[in-house]
C-alpha cells in the first residue's frame, strides 16, 4: 500500500481543511455559499452558487467604493462583510452558508462574518 504523503506547507494544510469543509457545505441559488479568502495583506469574500458554478457577488478590501472606518485588517474585514451584504440584498439574497475557507473562525474571517450579519445576511 502506498503511504499517504503528509501535507508540507501551511497552505497545503489549509486547502486540506477547506476540502473537508466543502463535503458538508454547499451553496444554492436560494442560499449561496459565502467564501472567505485572506492573503497576508488583503481579504476577499464572494457569494457562490455551486449548482450553477458561478460567482454571484465578489468584494474585497481593494474594491473602489468600499468605505472603511478606521485602520487595520480586522476593520477592513468587517467593512468587506457589510459591503458584501449590501450587494447581496440588491440581488435579493438574504440567507447564506458561511465557508471559512479552511481558516480558523477568528480575526479577519470572523470580522467578515460579523460584518455580513450586521449588513442583514442570515447564516
Amino acid at each position: 500500500m502506498r503511504p499517504i504523503p503528509k501535507p508540507k506547507t501551511r497552505a497545503d494544510r489549509r486547502v486540506r481543511r477547506h476540502r473537508r469543509l466543502r463535503v458538508r457545505i454547499h451553496g444554492t441559488a436560494d442560499r449561496p455559499r459565502l467564501v472567505v479568502f485572506r492573503s497576508l495583506k488583503h481579504i476577499y469574500a464572494q457569494l457562490v452558487d455551486d449548482e450553477q458554478g458561478r460567482t454571484l457577488v465578489a468584494v474585497s478590501d481593494l474594491t473602489k467604493d468600499l468605505s472603511v472606518d478606521g485602520t487595520g485588517k480586522v476593520v477592513k474585514g468587517r467593512a468587506v462583510g457589510k459591503a458584501l451584504a449590501a450587494r447581496a440584498k440588491d440581488l435579493g439574497v438574504a440567507r447564506v452558508v458561511f465557508d471559512r475557507g479552511g481558516y480558523a473562525y477568528h480575526g479577519r474571517v470572523r470580522a467578515v462574518a460579523e460584518g455580513a450579519r450586521d449588513g442583514g445576511l442570515e447564516f
